[in-house]
């Protein structure tokens, strides 16, 4: 999580594929425990928010889509945050996270 963090924040998530790749190598050693949900849960988060910093990119091409595009972009911003600080609070309680 800190390393998402840390990329969500200093490179507004450009050198998240770093950490990105640690989930994929590491999810197989956290097979049958709660780790692995947090993995997964990382890994999607990634895509997810790749998907809408792209549609963001969509509108920013046409000159009136601009303004949409920042909405977009820093409400995608805002949901990545979210899911680093739950998913880092819910692995500091142990806690699984959803599927």
């Amino acid at each position: 999580y800190l390393m998402h963090g840390l990329s969500v924040v200093f490179s507004l998530g450009a050198l998240s594929f770093l950490p990105l790749i640690v989930n994929y190598l590491k999810r197989t050693d956290t097979d049958g425990s709660f780790l692995k949900s947090h993995h997964n849960w990382q890994i999607r988060s990634f895509w997810w928010y790749i998907v809408w910093m792209t549609i963001g990119l969509a509108f920013f091409i046409t000159v009136f889509g601009i303004p949409a595009a920042f909405l977009i972009w820093f409400a995608t911003w805002l949901w990545k945050a979210y899911r680093l600080i739950r998913g880092f609070l819910d692995l500091d309680a142990n806690k699984a996270m959803p599927m």
